[in-house]
């Protein structure tokens, strides 16, 4: 079987769409679409169905992809990194969400870099869980932090650790609603302070409150940042109130920056996970980063 119509194969199934996987391997679409008829001849079966948006593979062609992406993964590490040049670093590509990967991997991984024989390069990119999963699949990471545990046997998933959610504030509004003690249930009048978030969809105060007080918030989204860090740092400043991760607000809650509005006993958990694509831990690099983040996620939890 011509390994060239494998790693077209692979990069359709990955891509779900002809027209991505062409622009992703240099190729015309009439280029893809002609090699994946090829192999689906040589094969007697058919791969994939034609959708109007994109393909989806059937489940002999779930079931090839599953067999042969982890071995052309491994080829294509061979061709980049040579047999016999083991001066040269591997570079590992890390994608994830910008906070946890910025405050939380990136410090852990950075002490894997070098030139001591056993470590590699480091790229980073930053995404949400959709892109960083798609993009995993399409080849362009190595390894994933996603708050999405994604389906099928193409990618893996490992549970790292959990991110406990809190409700903050500027002390000025704790002393306006009265809570200044963080185990007395917020008042009503919780629902008339302005909003801080990532997105206009309100997606962690909406969590928190589902979670917390079984109900939907009714303040609207009064600063909207996309960047937790810049969501503390509003709402330190007064802006409202936030729920942000345990983690990233400890510093600011030790230092009276903002406060706890409630601190229900059990309070709403995220999981991250470790992802990657399936059969890609047989390589060193890989699998040294996935064991070390483990390793370390001892100490966020």
């Amino acid at each position: 079987m011509d390994l060239a119509l494998l790693r077209t194969f692979v990069t359709v199934h990955r891509a779900g769409s002809f027209t991505r996987a062409a622009a992703l391997l240099g190729l015309s679409q009439p280029a893809v679409t002609s090699q994946i008829r090829t192999l689906e001849r040589q094969l007697g079966r058919p791969l994939f169905l034609r959708q109007a948006r994109g393909v989806t593979p059937t489940s002999i062609g779930d079931e090839l992809a599953h067999k042969a992406a982890p071995h052309l993964d491994a080829l294509v590490e061979i061709t980049e990194t040579g047999l016999d040049d083991d001066s040269s670093l591997r570079t590992l590509h890390l994608a994830g969400p910008p906070e946890f990967t910025a405050e939380r991997a990136l410090p852990a991984l950075t002490e894997l870099t070098g030139e001591d024989g056993q470590g590699f390069a480091l790229r980073a990119s930053f995404g949400t869980a959709e892109e960083t999963l798609e993009g995993l699949s399409a080849g362009h990471h190595d390894l994933a932090i996603s708050t999405a545990q994604p389906r099928g046997a193409l990618l893996t998933a490992t549970a790292l650790c959990d991110e406990e959610h809190v409700l903050v504030a500027a002390p000025r509004w704790a002393e306006q609603l009265g809570t200044e003690r963080p185990d007395r249930k917020p008042e009503p009048a919780l629902e008339k302070v302005p909003v801080v978030e990532v997105h206009e969809s309100l997606p962690f105060v909406s969590r928190y409150w589902a979670s917390v007080f079984d109900s939907h918030p009714a303040a609207p989204g009064t600063v909207i940042v996309p960047d937790l860090r810049a969501v503390l740092a509003c709402a330190a400043a007064g802006a409202g109130l936030a729920v942000l991760p345990r983690y990233l607000c400890a510093p600011a809650l030790e230092r009276g920056d903002v406060v706890a509005l409630h601190e229900p006993t059990v309070p709403p958990l995220r999981t991250y996970f470790l992802v990657v694509r399936t059969g890609t831990l047989a390589m060193p690099h890989i699998a040294r980063a996935h064991e070390w983040l483990q390793r370390a996620s001892a100490d966020w939890c």
